[in-house]
């Protein structure tokens, strides 16, 4: 058994996925579109990694705004969530993606990638910053050392 970790932007969806054991998740790859609200290809290459890697559960990051309220973004999250539940029949958890990105960005600078070159890359870590956090937060719990101090928002939706 494996999660599925998704970055869900406008025209792309970064798609990291855990280890078997369910201790570490690796970014995957970045399926791209050429109109936002055209998903059924998006939807199609998910299904086969979600069959190649026996994924069996999904986690999605919800955009939220710094003031933890949801936009416009966080909408269409949620409506591509409901898209997957039915296309999949797998469960989706929504968790907290504030500053997955800037994480993202600061993390290919330390490592040296070039600035015209971190789009490439950028959405496929944001997903498994995702994934690591609710991998990382399952784990807390699963031990009993989840005592709500991490500062993170580990709401499910």
């Amino acid at each position: 058994m494996r999660i599925m970790g998704l970055d869900f932007g406008s025209k792309t969806v970064g798609v990291a996925v855990s280890d078997s054991l369910l201790i570490t998740a690796q970014g995957l790859e970045i399926i791209r579109r050429k109109e936002e609200n055209k998903l059924r290809r998006t939807l199609a290459r998910i299904e086969e990694l979600i069959e190649e890697y026996e994924v069996k559960e999904i986690v999605l990051g919800l955009p939220k705004h710094m003031n933890a309220t949801e936009g416009i973004r966080a909408e269409l999250t949620m409506e591509f969530r409901e898209k997957l539940e039915r296309r999949t029949g797998l469960p989706v958890i929504m968790r907290d993606e504030r500053l997955t990105t800037v994480v993202a960005q600061k993390t290919m600078m330390e490592a040296g990638i070039r600035r015209e070159k971190r789009g490439e890359y950028v959405d496929k870590i944001a997903a498994a910053l995702i994934l690591q956090g609710y991998l990382d937060s399952r784990s807390r719990e699963k031990d009993g050392t989840d005592n709500g101090e991490n500062g993170e928002d580990n709401t499910e939706y």
